[in-house]
């Protein structure tokens, strides 16, 4: 993967936890679903930090075992 390429992912990975985030403050939750709500934006910010720990794999093989849980 390209330089230009990690830095394309990662800035999409970014602005989708952005849009996460927004979509979440701009609704009305109700209690029952607030651990529905927090499931949703730890998984959804957790997908850039696993392109960053991808990208710093000691091998091809972990890099592309990081990349898979996206």
């Amino acid at each position: 993967m390209s330089e230009k390429q990690f830095q394309d992912i990662k800035k999409r990975c970014y602005n989708y936890s952005i849009q996460i985030i927004k979509l979440i403050d701009s609704i009305e939750i109700k209690r029952i679903f607030y651990s529905l709500i927090d499931q949703l934006l730890r998984s959804a910010t957790s997908i850039g930090a696993n392109v960053i720990e991808g990208k710093s794999a000691h091998s091809k093989k972990d890099f592309i075992k990081f990349m898979k849980l996206l």
